[in-house]
């Protein structure tokens, strides 16, 4: 089939680089460069690169809607879509059939953020969905889904991959069935529907008033962007990996720091302790915490 693709992120990456090997990719559609890190020079997607690397024409296009004549031009037999980041207008849908991989078992954790949720919220199991676009939020009807696992050292860094695999898989079966003329589709139950919520650089705040299971599951989410933090003072400390550790610290108070023999990085919390793995100071290196211990002055 000749396909048009729709992605951005590391996911969407994953999808394609599975999808091409079965299939005609004719373009890919990803979101525009963007200003990063403190130059706010412009950086482009890496799936920019890829895409081109591959000989794929790459399409950026601010708002979707008025460029719905340059669509019309593309030879193609069906839209694709895998964390795109934006949503498609109802007279792009009505040129094509759409099928979207969203990495949630729907109705659950429909949204922008079914990954970083589903850590957040301390789920033992996730799953990927491939869904037919409409015009509404992951709305639309299911033709396959698949559950993932999701261990106890799974953040999103290493969980999105796991999720994109399994996607491009149940990506490949589906347009299998399509061309069979054998798809079937299943209508979601909207009273069952979650919604997950966009992520702001404030929500990645460790408050040690929660759980230390609470502030382990942050660090697992945000572990990417925009990275779990606390304050040493006026330390920025960012956070890449924690753990839990059963019990309270004795004779200290919630939110006071204690380093055992440079050995471990503690935090006392609402409930257990929590335990840093991997952080980063201001202008420093991401350093294991022996590392982080013995070259930080407290």
């Amino acid at each position: 089939m000749k396909i048009l693709f729709f992605g951005t992120p590391h996911f969407a990456e994953i999808v394609l680089k599975k999808l091409v090997k079965k299939h005609e990719v004719v373009g890919v559609v990803c979101q525009e460069d963007k200003p990063a890190n403190r130059g706010k020079k412009l950086q482009s997607p890496e799936i920019k690169a890829l895409a081109e690397g591959m000989g794929i024409k790459v399409y950026q296009f601010p708002k979707l809607r008025d460029y719905i004549d340059e669509f019309k031009k593309i030879d193609c037999d069906i839209f694709v879509t895998a964390s795109y980041g934006k949503i498609l207008p109802k007279a792009l849908l009505d040129l094509k059939m759409c099928i979207n991989v969203h990495p949630s078992m729907l109705p659950k954790y429909r949204g922008a953020t079914p990954i970083q949720t589903a850590l957040l919220n301390g789920d033992k199991k996730t799953g990927v969905t491939i869904m037919k676009t409409d015009v509404g939020m992951d709305d639309g009807d299911i033709i396959l889904q698949r559950e993932v696992e999701i261990s106890g050292e799974d953040d999103y860094l290493s969980l999105t991959p796991k999720l994109a695999d399994v996607g491009a898989e149940l990506l490949l079966e589906v347009l299998e069935e399509i061309e069979n003329k054998t798809v079937k589709f299943t209508k979601q139950d909207d009273n069952k529907a979650t919604f997950t919520k966009l992520i702001q650089k404030e929500d990645a705040l460790l408050d040690f008033n929660e759980s230390a299971e609470t502030l382990v599951n942050k660090v697992r989410a945000y572990v990417e962007n925009p990275t779990a933090y606390f304050y040493l003072g006026e330390d920025r400390i960012k956070v890449f990996k924690a753990k839990v550790e059963a019990g309270d610290l004795p004779n200290v108070g919630i939110g006071d720091v204690v380093t055992e023999n440079k050995k471990k990085f503690l935090v006392k919390t609402a409930k257990d302790t929590f335990s840093i793995l991997k952080c980063q100071a201001p202008g420093g290196k991401v350093l294991d915490v022996k590392d982080f211990l013995n070259g930080y002055r407290f």
